[in-house]
Formats: C-alpha cells, sequence, structure tokens
C-alpha cells in the first residue's frame, strides 16, 4: 500500500472509531448534561488528529496541492457530519454565547473540553508515527517528530489572514440555513477549502485556535506568545464582527416585539 493509502486508511480509522466513541456516549450516557462534553472531547480529537496527519503528509509526503486541498474537502465535510453538535473550535462556541443558545459558563466547560481533545491528539499522534506505518512516518520519526512554522509572511499578515478566514467561516456558517440541509457540510467544505488555498502560503490558513494549539503551538519557527497572536487572538478577532451583528439583529428584534417607547406612543395619542 502506497504510503497516500495508508494515512488515508488512517484516516478513516481515526473517524470511525471517533463515531463508534460518539455512539457510545449517546447510548451509556442519554439525556445526561455532560454527554456533549464528551462528545466535544472525542470531536476534538478527531479534527486534530487528521489535521496532524495531512500535516505530515503535506510536510514530509510532499503530495500535489490539489490532492491537499482534495482532502481538506472530503475530511471536512466527513468532521461536519459526524461531529454531532460539538463545535471543536472557541469561535463557534463564543458566536453561540452571543445568540444565547449556551451560557458563557457552558461555552467555557466546553472549551476546556476542547483543549483536552487537541492535547490528546498531540501526545497520542506521535505514538502512531512510531508504529511506522508509512515511510513518511518513518521519516518524520527520524527527525524527531519536528515540524516547522507554516508562517511565510509577518506576524501582522499571519493574524490577518486568520482573522479574515474565520470572519468569512463564522459568516458563511451564520447564513447557511437559508440553503437546503443536504448542501451545508459541501458548503462549509468548500469555503474552508477555498481559505487553506488562498490563505494557506502565508499563515497555514487553521483559523481554529484549538487546532493551532495542538497542530502548529509545538512548531519551531515562532515562540508561543507569537503563535498565540497569529492563531488566537486573529481568530477571536474575526469572530466579533459576527458576534456583534447577532447583537444588533438581537436588539433590534426585541425593540419591534416591544413595540415604540411609550413617549412616541404618548405623541401618537396626543397628536
Amino acid at each position: 500500500m502506497t504510503d497516500l493509502g495508508i494515512s488515508l486508511a488512517l484516516l478513516a480509522t481515526t473517524v470511525l472509531l471517533c463515531e463508534a466513541t460518539r455512539i457510545l456516549i449517546s447510548r451509556l450516557f442519554s439525556g445526561k448534561d455532560y454527554a456533549i462534553y464528551l462528545v466535544e472531547i472525542v470531536s476534538t480529537y478527531q479534527l486534530c488528529a487528521c489535521t496532524h496527519e495531512l500535516k505530515v503528509l503535506g510536510e514530509v509526503g510532499r503530495i500535489e496541492p490539489h490532492i491537499a486541498l482534495t482532502l481538506t474537502f472530503i475530511i471536512t465535510v466527513v468532521h461536519v457530519i459526524t461531529f454531532h453538535g460539538a463545535f471543536a473550535n472557541p469561535n463557534g462556541a463564543i458566536e453561540n454565547v452571543y445568540r444565547k443558545n449556551i451560557t458563557g459558563k457552558t461555552a467555557v466547560a466546553r472549551i476546556i473540553c476542547m483543549f483536552i481533545g487537541g492535547k490528546a491528539a498531540q501526545l497520542l499522534v506521535p505514538h502512531i508515527w512510531s508504529l511506522g506505518l508509512s515511510d513518511h512516518h518513518l521519516t518524520h520519526k527520524r527527525f524527531g517528530f519536528k515540524c516547522f512554522s507554516p508562517i511565510n509572511g509577518s506576524l501582522l499578515e499571519a493574524a490577518g489572514v486568520e482573522l479574515a478566514c474565520t470572519f468569512a467561516v463564522q459568516a458563511a456558517v451564520l447564513h447557511i440555513h437559508k440553503l437546503d440541509e443536504r448542501f451545508h457540510a459541501p458548503v462549509i467544505a468548500a469555503v474552508i477549502t477555498s481559505l487553506v488555498y488562498s490563505g494557506g502560503h502565508i499563515s497555514g490558513a487553521v483559523f481554529n485556535p484549538i487546532m493551532a494549539f495542538s497542530v502548529q503551538f509545538p512548531c519551531s519557527g515562532h515562540t508561543f506568545l507569537e503563535y498565540a497572536f497569529v492563531y488566537w487572538l486573529g481568530p477571536v478577532t474575526g469572530t466579533s464582527p459576527i458576534c456583534l451583528r447577532t447583537l444588533t439583529c438581537q436588539s433590534s428584534s426585541t425593540t419591534s416585539r416591544e413595540g415604540p417607547p411609550r413617549s412616541l406612543e404618548l405623541r401618537g395619542e396626543m397628536g
């Protein structure tokens, strides 16, 4: 089997095992409030573990760009379909707080779960690579699983790319309900793949603070604070306009339901 085939088998195995775990969680803890936190951990692990493998395929396996983009699209569709309500991205949790779908306390707890899932992937995936299932795994092991920063522009440019990519994804998610549900996953995947193609050469186009923490932060080339500036501050800033728009819409909706202020009503009565 070729190295690409082995990586595809590894990606499929990761998704299947995580999906089986999610199904088990739903059956064992049906109706329990904490079930979603377990699903959040498993889903974030799936996202980060698959991204680790795709990163090695790109950096060590040197696969063709069109193959890498195709894999990005396919695996994103799979993630969207299988996450079962998990965010696996703090940006989603933050936006849902502003939408009043979840409380701030719940968002914090779920973000902590994301960090657990991301860290688990960071720690466990190298053990899988150590098995030497493919030549690029062996090569990666030979160099101590070292990776390098994907940032090729200045830190400000890279943060700007992460900001713009995050805004684009969150805007797409905001309006995706206008489409038939069958198209949700492929449309989101198409948007993400397009952004990876457009901004990947500058920042890696991660636009997910947890995925960056798991996959990019261990890489040499920049300090923790520099990575945090690009991959944490950039995406959070990119989410802010969407959150502000949500607050504005909620405020307008509340005003329309309550009717005009009493002072305006009195003028109407007196006119």
